[in-house]
Order: C-alpha cells, then structure tokens, then sequence
C-alpha cells in the first residue's frame, strides 16, 4: 500500500518536468528549435521566396543603387498589382490541383470590353468594369462546366479558351486594335497617380502588428485557460514591435517619393482577404482538402463539383479585374493587352511564391511575393539596360528552381510523415 503514493508522487514530478521543458520551449529558444524543425520536415512556407528576394535585390543594388530608390521601389508597387491580381487568380485553381492557361486573353478581353462600353458606347465606367468582371466569371463557370461534367482536362479548355477569347477580344477591339482612355479620368488617375495619404498608409502599417498582437494573446489566454503550454508573451511583443517598426521604416522610405500606390492597396487588400477565405472558413479548408485528394474530400461529404466551379470562377474574374486595372495602368485597351508574357507571370508568381503545382498547398500571400520577385527581376534589368531576353531567361529559371524546391519539399513531408 505504501509503495502507490510513491508512483503518483514520482509520476507527478515527471509530468511538472515536462511541462516546465515545454514552458521552457515555448520561449524564443523554443520558437527557434520549432522553426527548424517544420523546416526539416519540408515546410518551408515562404523561406525560399524570401531568400530570393534578398539575393535579388542585393544583386541589384550593387550593381545599380538606383534600384532601391523610393521612386523606383513606387513604380514596382504599381507594376506589381495588375498581374498580381491575377496571380490570386491563380492560386486559387492551383490550391484543386488544376491549371488556366487564359487568364492572360481574359485580362485582354475585359480591358477590351471596359474600353468598348465605356469609350465607344458610352456605359458608366462602374458599369462596363462589372459587366467585365461578369463575363470573366462566366467564362470560369464554362470551365468548371467542361472539367465537372464532360472530365475535359483544364489544361485542355483552358487553352482553347485563350483561343477563343484573344479571338473575341480581336473582334470587339475591331479594325482601329485599340482603344484610349479618357486621360484624367478617375479610372486611370487609380491606375497611374493616386497615392495614399501619409498619415493613412502609416496607420495601415500598424494594423499587421495590431492584429498579431491580439490574435497572439487570445491564443495564450486560451491555452493557459486549458492548462496547456503558450507561446511567451514577452517574445509576442518583440515580434509584434519588429514587424510594426519595419513596416513603418518602410512606409516612410516610400513616403519620400510619391507614397504607396491605392491600386497596390487594393492588391494587398484582396489577398488579406483571400488568406482569411483559404485558411479561416469552410470553403478554404475545402479548396485545400479537394487539392490533396478529391475522392478522399468526396467521401468526407465535401461538394467536390461546387468548389471546382468557385476556383475557376474566381480565378477568371480576378483575370478579368487585372485587365481592367491594366488598362487603368496603361490609358488604353488594345490588340497587346493580355498577351506576350502575362500568363507565364501570373502563374510563375503564384508558384514562386511557394503554391504548390501538385495542389493542396498554398498561400494567397504567394501571390504577392511571387510577382514582387519577378517585378523585380523586370525592374533590376530595365534599370541596367539590359535586353529583355535575359528576363525570360531568368524568369524561366527562378520558376524551375520554385518547383525543384516545391518538389524536394514535398518529398521530404512524405518521408517526414512515414517516419
């Protein structure tokens, strides 16, 4: 009888020793240790992209300071939210496994439609760009009619469809190929010079760490409320004053030139947006349960039809509004929108910011940093007069190294997970 008491007590200090060395871990040390171990194990969310940020850019400063000028840094801002909007696009029908190789004939063709009812037949400028966004998601509805009802393959009628719809955007545009917008209307005053207030694009870059802050706490009280370890509130707070001070550092480098661009705001704005729908409701972890395995999403009661149809819906009226705020960027509509590099930006952005092609992994921020990437890359060599074909060169192998990571990343999961 006397020995049990002595098990407890003995089984009660090794469990209060535990929870000190998972106390203990939960610290800065601890986040470090867990950092890499998901790193080992092939989660290496947006390490790669961001490391090829710094090298980027590093090249390219030495190589050219003006690089980095706030002036510079702006116009990249505004480059980057057109075709990094439908690069959000894109994630979307990547994160179910499938592809659009139209979102560039899409952008055209609804640059080509806003210029036709708003120029020529005289609609409101609101109207024509709903009536764009309308059309792009009709398209995204026919294409998830041919894969969910007739098995056709995306790859398939997605490439008959950059066919068709360049053609119907050749037709529309007529024999003059191109149409310009009123210059010093609101639409394209958005597209080239509106810039935030100071005091606004300050404000907005302490809302990240606001939002950290509060999420972060709410999570240690819930799980000390529960008697589980938390995360250290005091390395909550340096992480929270890091990122809000970098934030503002940057802000204010771009306030010394023109400010942050509003049509970049709307960029960021949808992929906060979209983050929160892919990683906080139903559908988002439904998109992303369909990615990794449709028969196992079916028989979990998921409704594999409807979430094929929202992707490609989605990832057309993202397509159409980048044509739109393309020709509010360029003052025109014409023969050329839509077309040359467009597709292989949008897609390479998405799976250089670290989406996977295999499905069922991705971020709507690899969006963002995927076309910052390869702006960038654009920016550094128009800056060093350098010929264009070295960007496609670079592009092309920035994307091969992006799905040489993807892939090696997600052998290493496999293997992680089998031991």
């Amino acid at each position: 009888m006397s020995s049990e008491p002595k098990q407890d007590t003995s089984a009660s200090t090794a469990l209060d020793r535990s929870d000190v060395r998972v106390k203990h871990q939960a610290g800065v040390g601890g986040a470090i240790s867990a950092f890499f171990d998901r790193v080992r194990s092939g989660d290496l969310g947006s390490l790669p992209v961001i490391v090829g940020l710094v090298i980027i850019w590093s090249v390219f400063t030495a190589l050219n300071p003006v690089f980095v000028s706030s002036s510079n840094l702006v116009n990249l801002l505004f480059d980057c939210s057109t075709v990094g909007v439908i690069a959000l696009g894109i994630v979307c029908v990547l994160m179910v496994g499938e592809i659009d190789l139209s979102v560039g004939s899409i952008s055209g063709f609804a640059s080509a439609m806003v210029g036709t009812l708003w120029v020529n037949q005289g609609w409101p400028v609101a109207l024509a760009i709903v009536a764009a966004l309308a059309v792009g998601g009709f398209i995204g509805a026919l294409y998830a009619l041919l894969f969910n009802r007739l098995g056709m393959p995306s790859f398939v009628s997605t490439l008959a469809g950059l066919l068709a719809v360049l053609g119907l955007q050749l037709y529309i545009l007529g024999s003059t190929g191109s149409i310009n917008l009123p210059y010093g209307s609101n639409l394209v005053n958005f597209g080239q010079l509106l810039v935030m207030p100071d005091w606004l694009s300050y404000a907005l870059a302490a809302v990240p760490g606001i939002v950290m802050l509060i999420t972060g706490l709410r999570t240690v009280s819930r799980r000390r409320a529960v008697n589980l370890s938390a995360p250290s509130v005091g390395g909550l707070i340096v992480r929270v004053a890091a990122l809000t001070i970098l934030l503002e550092l940057i802000v204010g480098y771009l306030n010394q030139a023109r400010g942050i661009p509003w049509m970049f705001g709307l960029f960021v704005g949808l992929v906060v947006a979209m983050n929160y729908a892919l990683t906080r409701t139903q559908w988002g972890r439904s998109m992303t349960a369909v990615g990794g395995n449709r028969e196992a999403a079916r028989r979990a009661g998921i409704k594999v039809r409807s979430i094929y149809l929202s992707a490609f819906v989605m990832c057309s009226m993202f397509a159409a509004l980048g044509g739109v705020l393309s020709a509010a960027r360029l003052a025109s509509a014409s023969q050329q929108a839509g077309t040359g590099d467009v597709n292989l930006n949008a897609i390479a952005a998405a799976v250089i910011g670290g989406t996977s092609l295999f499905g069922g992994r991705g971020s709507a921020y690899s969006a963002l940093l995927g076309i910052i990437v390869i702006q960038s890359i654009a920016s550094g060599l128009t800056l060093l007069d350098l010929s264009s074909s070295l960007r496609y060169m670079i592009t092309g192998a920035v994307l091969a190294i992006a799905v040489i990571v993807d892939s090696l990343a997600r052998r290493s999961r496999v293997s992680h997970g089998r031991a």
